[in-house]
């Protein structure tokens, strides 16, 4: 993959940054369908008790300058397994009936998915975040996913892969993760490529069509 450059951090204009990833994922509200199978009856993705979003400290100070819909997260002790690299925050917001859609933070913004590096270092796509497989409508759907909402998501991780190489190396750590953990269950790893199609990861890295 040709590394690109760009002059200034991709997050130092949140404003352009997110108007570049602001698409559904999906034309179907996965929202109203992960709702109903959960019992405080509001998505997984938004609920504070499965999900705790993660924000960058450049998502922090453009919150706080222009929106009351986030605050430090208050919740319970958060669990080990939870422990954040440095540059991520925990927070959270007023909830989804108060959403803003405009305000939403990066994590909610790709959330099922996460940026898929492979073990040679290349950013193929959009990998699935596995704790959420028995949550999340979208595992069983993700035909639905929509071609520009996976265009976005990997524009927008290129250019912040350019200038943050921390966080590439961040995502390329989670990605490992999850190819041990999907190796411990014997199930391969589905991705969506950015070649448009989608995959399924054996051990090794080797790709096989579902």
């Amino acid at each position: 993959m040709v590394k690109l450059s760009f002059p200034v951090s991709p997050l130092s204009d949140l404003k352009t940054l997110y108007a570049k990833f602001n698409l559904p994922i999906s034309s179907v509200d996965c929202g109203e369908k992960c709702r109903l199978n959960n019992p405080n009856g509001v998505p997984f993705c938004c609920d504070i008790h499965y999900a705790i979003p993660a924000v960058y400290p450049q998502e922090k100070a453009y919150f706080k300058t222009n929106t009351e819909l986030w605050f430090d997260y208050q919740g319970a002790a958060i669990p080990d397994e939870l422990d954040l690299p440095e540059n991520l925050l925990f927070m959270q917001c007023l909830g989804a009936s108060r959403c803003q859609r405009e305000f939403r933070s990066l994590s909610c913004r790709q959330f099922p998915f996460y940026p898929y590096v492979t073990s040679d270092y290349r950013f193929l796509g959009l990998g699935l975040e596995w704790e959420f497989k028995d949550k999340c409508w979208i595992f069983e759907n993700v035909r639905l996913v929509s071609p520009d909402y996976r265009y976005q998501f990997i524009q927008v991780y290129d250019e912040i892969f350019a200038f943050h190489q921390e966080i590439f190396d961040n995502y390329a750590e989670h990605s490992a993760i999850a190819r041990k953990i999907h190796a411990g269950i014997g199930e391969n790893l589905l991705l969506l490529h950015r070649n448009g199609r989608n995959y399924r990861l054996k051990t090794g890295n080797n790709l096989r069509m579902p």
